[in-house]
């Protein structure tokens, strides 16, 4: 069976803007939080709408599929 998406991308939703499952807040502003030095918990705070899972769970996808990319290239 499979799980839920974490990410959609729905034209209807951002105009397509890859946002997290149910929300309207982009993925992108995870990855801006992060790159600023914030923490999951200050993401987190600013975007109630989005649960820790769903946040733990794209890192965690966009991890897996980073290194397999880079173990594809080895």
């Amino acid at each position: 069976m499979k799980s839920p998406s974490v990410v959609v991308i729905d034209p209807e939703i951002m105009s397509g803007t890859p946002c997290f499952a149910g929300t309207r807040v982009p993925v992108r502003n995870l990855l801006d939080y992060l790159e600023g030095g914030d923490t999951l918990g200050e993401f987190l705070a600013q975007f109630p709408s989005v649960s820790r899972e769903q946040a733990v769970a794209y890192l965690e996808q966009s991890s897996a599929h980073l290194l397999a990319a880079a173990g594809a290239k080895i």
